[in-house]
């Protein structure tokens, strides 16, 4: 897997961080972010969103990324687009 670096939540300190890299094999973005609390995840698996089944598979996370990085996760759909040939 090649991961291409994109950005850090810029009010990141020497605790966690929020990441946006892209993976250039598969064209994916991949997020590193905080939890959720367990309200918000209740929340987004109780959602019922039309084609979707509630709740959230054993394989896969909610995950919070905050705003100010909106900018680094437009650049990392870009990269993925570029290599998905999209």
């Amino acid at each position: 897997m090649a991961l291409r670096f994109i950005g850090i939540d810029p009010e990141t300190g020497q605790q966690g961080s929020p990441t946006v890299w892209v993976d250039e094999e598969n064209a994916e973005l991949v997020f590193q972010g905080w939890k959720p609390s367990t309200e918000l995840e209740a929340e987004c698996a109780a959602t019922e969103v039309p084609g979707h089944a509630k709740g959230i598979p054993d394989h896969e996370a909610v995950v919070r990324v905050p705003a100010r990085m909106v900018s680094m996760i437009r650049e990392a759909c870009d990269v993925a687009e570029r290599r998905a040939g999209i």
